[in-house]
């Protein structure tokens, strides 16, 4: 039962490293104005939610199979994106959002948000690879 909760969490892992990285790619396009605002903002858009529900999961998981430290390190940041998806404002396309993701620098801080999503999703993978390893061999 361990080795499973494990392989699924390294494959939401792989999913949300895949995001990550997409949204790294996406964001740099939009700051070498490869893409304008508005398409950058609706192709992060949609990911937002599918990237949500994978971290709760896994979250959600480690709680119930009992894997505290695990549970405490993921918990932050899924709280951190539930927090960010409802505090959107009223009148914004989402998340990201064409009109405001010049101003103020959020650009910059979407970008950073990403490539440390990304570093924290490449040590749970591992993390979950050797758990999901050590599951296996005490079985």
């Amino acid at each position: 039962m361990e080795a499973v909760v494990f392989v699924f969490s390294l494959l939401d892992c792989c999913v949300l490293i895949f995001l990550s990285v997409y949204f790294i790619i996406t964001l740099s396009d939009l700051e070498c104005d490869y893409i304008n605002a508005r398409s950058c903002c609706s192709k992060l858009n949609k990911w937002v939610i599918p990237e949500l529900v994978g971290h709760t999961i896994v979250t959600v998981l480690m709680l119930i199979s009992l894997h505290w430290f695990i549970f405490l390190l993921n918990l932050p940041v899924a709280t951190w994106n539930i927090y960010r998806f409802i505090m959107v404002p009223s009148g914004n396309m989402g998340v990201f959002d064409p009109t405001e993701i010049h101003n103020r620098g959020q650009l910059k801080s979407h970008m950073k948000e990403a490539m440390i999503k990304l570093g924290f999703h490449l040590l749970c993978f591992f993390m979950y690879l050797y758990s999901m390893i050590l599951a296996l061999i005490n079985d």
